[in-house]
C-alpha cells in the first residue's frame, strides 16, 4: 500500500533478526518460551488470520479465542501464544 507507515517495522525487524540468529531446536525454544508448534501442529490447533513477521494472528479452532504467536523462519516454529 502506497503511503502507509508501519511504526512497528524496525522493532519487528530486530526481533526477526534475534529469533533467526541461531538454529534453535524445538526443545531449545520450548525451554525459553513454553509450548512450541510445528507448522502442521499450529494449523491443527489454530486458524491463521494474518501475519507480520515475527508475529501471526490466530484463532484457536476449538474455542475461537484470538491471539498471537511468534515464529522463526527456518526451521519454522510457532511459540509464545498470547491471547488478545
Amino acid at each position: 500500500m502506497a503511503g502507509t507507515t508501519d511504526a512497528t517495522e524496525s522493532i519487528r525487524k530486530q526481533l526477526v533478526a534475534e529469533l533467526n540468529s541461531a538454529d534453535n531446536t524445538k526443545a531449545e525454544l520450548e525451554a525459553k518460551h513454553g509450548k512450541v508448534w510445528t507448522t502442521s501442529e499450529m494449523q491443527e490447533e489454530f486458524e491463521a488470520l494474518g501475519f507480520m513477521a515475527p508475529f501471526i494472528i490466530v484463532s484457536k479452532r476449538d474455542t475461537g479465542e484470538r491471539g498471537s504467536l511468534m515464529f522463526t523462519h527456518s526451521p519454522r516454529f510457532y511459540f509464545s501464544f498470547k491471547p488478545e
